[in-house]
């Protein structure tokens, strides 16, 4: 088996699994209990907490677990858009966010918020002049995804928040994609971001990301967790209510088996991120160019430009992608064909996000890029994990270029 689909989810690691099972069979208890079993589980809890928060230069208290990515980002349109309704009705996202930010920001919309979707150049990359006339005075939240899902496109998040506290909105971003990946330790704390023209209500919007969010179903962690990094002073409305855990910011007993499978899937991510970076950026680029090499009428859907190295710094810029996604458009075939005769031949892949498929139409992400119809049908997405190996990309490159042959062939007499 080769399995090309982690950017929808990875397989847990074995660490993990033995972790969560060790857990589950002895420390069982609410860490919200008054007794020591409950005290040892509340261990494990702020140990995770500890984990993820230094592994995005953050403080253990700006960091609430939840279930993953799609509370995450729910919890902070939501909650910014009521707390701060009287400073401004305006936010702005972009084009290719994921359905979790799309879907909360229509909803706003209908609550009579005026939401403003930023659009994408054909890298989908951000476009800066067009966000730059878009946050304005009255703007109160600015989100956009740090890596996108279908694509692997990295967005200048510093610039965009940069821009946004210069406008004394706050700023978001959906690091799903990023997290385990690419240092993020600047975004918290490291970007240099201008002193806002004027201050809103209680709000003080400067230095680096306000809220991320991120998922540990993606990084080698188990299903069902995530975490909200807030900065210190942008505390928002709780979304959970009830027992008042997580300092009254999420409540509902703290699933601790899976809270701690991930801590211990960061504490890999971390230690691992060099290495795991330079074996998927080998497989990609292997992959790559065997099918340039063997397949005629493609288009690369995914950035030219891949940074070096998981330091966001790399090659001088930020806006450019990361080798973890590679989107490719086999032009004459169907994505969704491609997809089920890979799967007979064992070779796992998607045609997009997997948060979508269960919806009709193609990608808004390819759409945003100004790809047609027919290049949008025919794309597949392959993303990739440290556990991908470039020897395993010969036998992709062997079957995706029959695949595509065959279909090619059998279209012709159609």
């Amino acid at each position: 088996m080769v399995y090309l689909d982690n950017s929808s989810t990875t397989r847990q690691a074995d660490e993990v699994t033995d972790l969560i099972y060790e857990i589950s069979r002895n420390d069982f208890g609410n860490p919200s209990s008054l007794h020591s079993i409950g005290f040892s589980a509340e261990k494990l809890v702020e140990a995770a907490r500890k984990s993820f928060a230094g592994s995005i230069g953050a403080d253990p208290q700006e960091v609430t677990f939840n279930s993953g990515g799609t509370e995450g980002d729910n919890t902070v349109l939501f909650g910014a858009a009521r707390a701060r309704k009287h400073d401004g009705r305006r936010i702005v996202i972009s084009a290719v966010e994921h359905p979790a930010v799309l879907e909360a920001a229509d909803r706003l919309k209908h609550d009579g918020f005026d939401i403003v979707k930023v659009g994408v150049g054909s890298d989908g990359i951000v476009d800066m002049a067009e966000l730059r006339e878009a946050v304005t005075d009255d703007t109160i939240l600015v989100s956009v995804m740090t890596v996108n899902n279908e694509t692997g496109a990295l967005m200048p998040i510093r610039q965009i928040t940069e821009i946004a506290h210069s406008h004394g909105a706050l700023m978001h971003t959906d690091a799903v994609q990023a997290y385990g990946k690419i240092d993020m330790s600047a975004y918290p704390a490291g970007s240099a971001g201008a002193s806002p023209k004027r201050t809103k209500s209680k709000w003080k919007t400067s230095g680096g990301v306000d809220y991320i969010t991120v998922s540990s179903h993606k990084i080698h962690g188990p299903k069902g967790v995530g975490a909200l990094y807030q900065k210190k002073g942008m505390e928002l409305p709780a979304y959970m209510l009830g027992g008042g855990q997580e300092k009254g910011r999420r409540s509902g007993t703290e699933n601790v088996p899976g809270i701690a499978g991930f801590g211990k899937a960061c504490g890999l991510a971390e230690d691992l991120i060099e290495v795991s970076y330079e074996k998927v950026a080998a497989a990609r680029k292997y992959l790559l160019d065997g099918i340039l090499d063997r397949i005629p009428d493609v288009l690369v859907n995914s950035p030219d430009m891949i940074l070096s190295s998981p330091d966001t710094l790399a090659d001088g810029r930020e806006a450019a992608g990361i080798p973890y996604v590679l989107n490719v458009s086999f032009l004459g075939t169907r994505g969704e064909v491609l997809l089920h005769t890979l799967e007979q031949e064992g070779i796992f892949v998607s045609t997009g996000s997997a948060c979508s498929s269960n919806k009709k139409g193609g990608s808004h992400v390819l759409a945003a890029m100004g790809r047609t119809p027919k290049e949008i049908e025919s794309a597949i997405r392959f993303s990739f994990c440290r556990y991908n190996t470039a020897e395993e990309m010969d036998y992709v490159v062997d079957k995706v270029a029959a695949a595509v042959e065959r279909f090619r062939k059998l279209g012709s007499f159609r």
